[in-house]
């Protein structure tokens, strides 16, 4: 097997596959594999997956096992609503955990040297042919490599898409800046370091949570760009993150001179598409489903990915050890874009919910605060056992309407959204 791309979904793939004895080689662009950015969430639909690979007792070690997600209001600091994780991991038998993104591409690097990954360094792929026997890629450098199967882990300006859609990525207009605090600092001990906590407000939100056993403090500030909106081309800088958070409480605005002020990330996703096969190559992660990151799934579905096609290239493997491809990548391809749709779409709702102003975020802080803390109906159909077939899927949420706000109809027993997930 060939794995196109390094990035999280690109080690998990190869370590999902490999770990059942195949013959796997990994491709990865950059002279050496390593992960950019801070903090990554992970929910019980991805922990649950890293103790099926043996991995998850290093991974808490590595990370921290919050107490509480919190959501907060930006503009005056008052909580909303709350996760007992305790509680949480509990219902879904697995914890929340949040690791630094590097520990977690260290840690699934490591699980592909132990299980005998070919690890390959400086080799862009410039080009996906099918063959007769399998699938090939092409090198910048001119090299062919070619398997029995190609997975095309390539992120979001994924080359292998093209053979599949015509379409590009899709701007929110939103833009990220990160930074992480040490924990010894005072910005750092002014935060509860056992919760994760978003801010909620107009245009903008501001995360935060402790990384590495509590010894830093990772802080997000998102915002959407007036200068993108306008179409200029300069966008997402500095002085837009400090007029965007201006209105926001003295907690969310003492927390911006901790971020980094040379780099900031814009965000993109793309429209779902439900054709990830083309003959004997199959996208994976961002290459097929790259979201908004307002339920924080994107690398756990890129994991999920991995592990779906495991189980089911496990499943076709006949005695002499060959694997029906074809059948594993229809398996494969029957169950996986339906979920990723929902989540892409739900990212996109909630990220809406999530800045409203006026009267409909008046009218979403009444919902939130009326919700009970241990009501689950949003997060059941997200962080419950990974489907491996389409009638394992669970059913999605029923939106709320914030008009119930107005009318005292609070079906707290429903999550609330902005908009309906299509």
């Amino acid at each position: 097997m060939i794995v196109a791309g390094g990035g999280l979904g690109g080690l998990g793939a190869a370590y999902s596959l490999a770990r059942q004895g195949r013959s796997v080689r990994l491709l990865e662009r950059a002279p050496a594999f390593g992960e950019v950015g801070a903090g990554i969430q992970l929910a019980p639909n991805c922990t649950r997956i890293l103790d099926d690979y043996g991995l998850l007792d290093e991974a808490k070690a590595l990370g921290v096992l919050p107490d509480a997600m919190v959501m907060r209001d930006a503009v005056d600091g008052t909580e909303l609503t709350r996760l007992d994780l305790r509680d949480l991991e509990r219902r879904y038998g697995y914890p929340y955990l949040v690791i630094h993104r590097s520990d977690l591409h260290g840690l699934l690097l490591r699980a592909c040297e132990r299980a005998g990954v070919e690890l390959v360094t400086d080799a862009q792929v410039t080009g996906y042919r099918n063959t007769p026997g399998g699938a090939a890629v092409t090198l910048a450098s001119g090299a062919v490599h070619e398997a029995a199967v190609v997975i095309a882990a390539d992120g979001l300006h994924s080359l292998a898409r093209k053979l599949l859609v015509d379409d590009e990525p899709v701007s929110s207009a939103y833009v990220a800046y990160r930074g992480t605090v040490p924990a010894e600092l005072p910005r750092a001990r002014s935060a509860d370091l056992g919760e994760v906590v978003v801010h909620v407000g107009p245009g903008c939100h501001f995360v935060h949570y402790g990384l590495r056993g509590g010894e830093l403090l990772n802080q997000v500030a998102v915002f959407e760009s007036p200068k993108a909106r306008a179409g200029e081309q300069d966008w997402g800088t500095p002085d837009e993150l400090d007029a965007a958070f201006a209105g926001t409480c003295d907690f969310v605005r003492d927390g911006l001179p901790f971020l980094w002020r040379d780099k900031w990330w814009r965000m993109f996703d793309r429209d779902p598409v439900m054709t990830w096969v083309h003959g004997r190559i199959a996208l994976l992660g961002d290459s097929a489903h790259p979201p908004l990151q307002y339920i924080a799934q994107g690398a756990i579905m890129a994991i999920e990915d991995g592990w779906v096609l495991g189980r089911h290239a496990a499943g076709h493997r006949a005695a002499d050890g060959t694997v029906d491809w074809d059948a594993a990548l229809a398996a494969y391809e029957a169950v996986r874009p339906e979920h990723c749709r929902r989540v892409v779409t739900t990212s996109r709702a909630w990220g809406e919910l999530w800045h409203l102003d006026g009267t409909a975020r008046q009218e979403r802080n009444t919902l939130l605060r009326a919700r009970d803390t241990r009501d689950y109906a949003f997060t059941d159909w997200l962080y419950g056992p990974t489907a491996l077939t389409p009638d394992q899927e669970p059913p999605m949420f029923t939106p709320v309407p914030l008009s119930s706000a107005r009318t005292g109809r609070l079906e707290t027993a429903e999550p609330l959204t902005a908009g309906r997930p299509r």
